[in-house]
Order: structure tokens, then C-alpha cells, then sequence
């Protein structure tokens, strides 16, 4: 019988397939054995993108945060070396339901308590830690629950203690976004359009990673957008995908320089 007949059970190892993952650094798109092999070669950091589901204004889709954490996850991964991105975390506290808060008050908003919201937290980072992922990083979209990544860090830490797992909370993702990024566009030309919510930076950030979730026809043709339309305010009317290139490098460089000088030295690189 030709070799190439032969079950693969009894090929001599030099006639099996090569097996070769796919270049991808998203979880989700390998299989159970390549996850396995990644780790063994030294793959032991995992990002959790999290992101939410809310109202931003009518010009921007709902999945705003969802997109652009998935998708500037990918990058710091690559950026970072030896890391895999987990599926993006949808369901977020975004306001209560009764009576209806915050971002609850539009339709296209999906809420979780903060306590479930950190509980299925833990429990995914629990999960990715004992099949050997050795440090979990938490970036977050969305200011909202800052705090809870940052108690869902403080917990497992303590509890990891002495079990070789670390949970590296970096709240710079986020925070690049009011301070030096706002700075950057009010110095340049567009100190009046920055706000807090479906501006001109939130916008521009959208625009750059994915233009297809804005609504740029209506928007450039419509009046100054109010609070009662979910923007908060700022002027998102002339917001541009190279604005928000600058934003989402910040965001990326902010991210790989605190996995980089991760004081647990999980880092392997």
C-alpha cells in the first residue's frame, strides 16, 4: 500500500502532514489542539476584549465598542508577541432596566448588572487560566465599568497567588482616549467638537477601524446632534477615519507598553 494510503496512525512520523496553524491570533479561529500546541511553545497571554452594546448617537451602530475592541485587540497581540485575543465581551453594565438609566433609556442598548458582569468575567478568566494561559490581560472599551475590571483583577490576583496566573487590568486602553487623544485633537483644530460620547473623537475612532458601522451620508448633512439623540457633547459632524488613526495608535501603544512592562514578568518576550 502507498504511504500516502496509510492511516495516519501508522505513517512513520516524517510522512505526516505538516500541521500548521493558521495565522491568526483570534482564540476563537483555532482549533482545541492548536490552542494547545500555542501554549506549550509559549503562548501563555490571553486578551478579553470587552466592549458593549449601546446607543451612540444615530449616526454610529450599536456594536460600536464591540468592533473596535476586537479589532484593536488583534493588533496589540500581534504587537505584543506570544498572545491570543478570547471572543469579544458583548453584554456590559450600560444602566438599569428599571427604571431605565443611562444608555437604557434608547432602544439598542443591552445591560448587565455589574455583578453579573463581573462573575462571567471571572469565570472566563478562570477558565482560560487553568488550561494554561498564565496571564490574562482586560482592556476595555467603555468607561462605564472600568471599576469592574479592575476588581475582577484585584480578586483573581489574590486568588491566583502562588498558582502562577496574573490578571493585568490596563486601564491606559481607555483612559489615552480623554486625555492624550482629546488633547491631541484640541490641539489640533477641533477643540470644540470634543465631548464625551458619539463625538467627534468617538466617531473618527469608528471611522478608522471600521467606516461601515457610521452612518457618514446623514451625518454630514445633519444639525447639531443633542443629548436627547445620545450624544453627549462635542460635534461628531466632521469626524475623519485619519483623526481616528491617531486615536487607535495611542490606544494600541498604550496597551503593548504595559503588557511590555508588566511588573509580574509574565511577559515572554
Amino acid at each position: 500500500m502507498a504511504a500516502s494510503l496509510l492511516p495516519q496512525s501508522v505513517l512513520p512520523p516524517a510522512l505526516h502532514p505538516a500541521r500548521t496553524a493558521p495565522d491568526t491570533v483570534d482564540f476563537a479561529a483555532l482549533t482545541w489542539t492548536e490552542i494547545r500546541d500555542a501554549i506549550h511553545a509559549g503562548t501563555t497571554t490571553i486578551i478579553i476584549p470587552v466592549g458593549g452594546t449601546e446607543q451612540s448617537g444615530p449616526f454610529i451602530a450599536v456594536g460600536k465598542h464591540d468592533v473596535r475592541a476586537m479589532a484593536l485587540a488583534r493588533r496589540i497581540a500581534r504587537q505584543a508577541g506570544h498572545t491570543l485575543v478570547a471572543p469579544v465581551v458583548a453584554y456590559v453594565p450600560e444602566g438599569s432596566t428599571a427604571p431605565r438609566t443611562s444608555h437604557m433609556r434608547f432602544p439598542g442598548t443591552i445591560s448587565l448588572s455589574p455583578s453579573t458582569f463581573r462573575a462571567m468575567l471571572t469565570d472566563a478568566a478562570e477558565s482560560l487560566h487553568v488550561q494554561g494561559f498564565t496571564r490574562v490581560v482586560l482592556i476595555g472599551d467603555h468607561g462605564g465599568y472600568q471599576r469592574d475590571l479592575r476588581a475582577v483583577a484585584d480578586t483573581l490576583n489574590w486568588r491566583w497567588h502562588g498558582r502562577g496566573g496574573h490578571v493585568l487590568y490596563i486601564p491606559a486602553y481607555y483612559d489615552v482616549i480623554a486625555t492624550t487623544y482629546a488633547t491631541w485633537l484640541r490641539n489640533n483644530g477641533h477643540a470644540a467638537e470634543v465631548g464625551q460620547h458619539a463625538d467627534v473623537s468617538d466617531t473618527s475612532l469608528m471611522l478608522a477601524v471600521d467606516p461601515t458601522l457610521v452612518r457618514t451620508q446623514a451625518l454630514r448633512v445633519a444639525p447639531l446632534p443633542t443629548a436627547a439623540q445620545g450624544v453627549y457633547g462635542g460635534d461628531p459632524r466632521h469626524a475623519e477615519a485619519a483623526l481616528g488613526e491617531v486615536g487607535a495608535d495611542m490606544q494600541v501603544s498604550a496597551a503593548v507598553a504595559a503588557m511590555q512592562h508588566d511588573p509580574t514578568g509574565q511577559n515572554p518576550n
